[in-house]
């Protein structure tokens, strides 16, 4: 299906072009629009309502802006699906804008898009009605904008901008973090009987006792348990005392403090 439509406008070519990049204006423009995603400055994820006669449906777009030269030409595509009603569209979109002598600026659009599925069965006089209904809608919103009015009965529309990840990814940061461990375990080779600052083990495992108490997040206190594990109780352990259980079994391992760094390595291994 293609559609051509011209809207003349009482605003210069510039003004007209940043509001129709402007995601705020947009969103209280188009009818329907639920949401947008601003993932960078020519790309956008968008939820828009539609309904054609007894079929509603939200779509999921996702538009990118392709070639464009300011203020006077852009070309936009994009594609949209709905699962709920088992439909699909495709869309490439054109925008004119003509300077005019009188200060006001001609805007023209040209848009084909493909509809499949349930709404694909409409016939062709249906979704141009429905698209001439929405064309009048817009030219009519961005009218108010542009006068510097409000836009009655317009819905709330959420509009949030994707925050960039990481140079490389989520691999190199984990790939850089990693390094920052190793310290830890060689500060604990080192001098066996100072606190670690090591991490805490996660305690789906077996549960754990140093010195007749049971290691757990909740005995975390006076340094950590980490800290008195390999310092001994108050420095003055001769040994590292080490019960496990896990149901009815009991494994007792006792450790001279002078291998605190070995018992601290076996112990993260058995507690992964």
């Amino acid at each position: 299906m293609e559609i051509e439509k011209v809207l003349t406008v009482a605003a210069p070519a510039a003004k007209v072009w940043d509001m129709l990049l402007d995601p705020t204006v947009m969103a209280s423009c188009v009818p329907g629009m639920k949401s947008i995603e601003v993932v960078s400055d020519v790309e956008y994820n968008a939820v828009i309502h539609v309904k054609i006669s007894f079929i509603s449906a939200k779509f999921k777009l996702r538009t990118r802006i392709v070639e464009q030269r300011a203020p006077e030409y852009l070309r936009a595509e994009g594609t949209g699906e709905d699962s709920s009603v088992a439909s699909s569209l495709k869309q490439q979109s054109e925008i004119f804008l003509t300077a005019l002598p009188d200060g006001q600026t001609e805007l023209r659009t040209k848009v084909t898009v493909d509809v499949v599925g349930r709404l694909g069965t409409f016939g062709l006089s249906v979704m141009k009605t429905k698209a001439d209904r929405m064309w009048e809608e817009f030219s009519q919103n961005l009218a108010a904008r542009l006068a510097g009015g409000e836009i009655s009965g317009a819905d709330q529309v959420t509009i949030t901008r994707k925050e960039p990840q990481a140079p490389g990814g989520p691999a190199e940061a984990a790939a850089q973090a990693a390094p920052a461990r190793a310290p830890v375990r060689a500060a604990a080779a080192a001098s066996p009987a100072a606190p670690v600052a090591a991490p805490e083990p996660a305690f789906a495992a077996p549960a754990a006792r140093v010195n007749g108490q049971e290691a757990s997040r909740a005995s975390v206190s006076d340094g950590g348990w980490w800290s008195r594990l390999l310092g001994g109780r108050g420095g003055s352990g001769r040994s590292i005392h080490i019960e496990l259980r896990r149901g009815d079994t009991a494994l007792t391992v006792d450790w001279p403090v002078e291998e605190a760094g070995k018992c601290a390595a076996w112990l993260r291994d058995v507690l992964k």
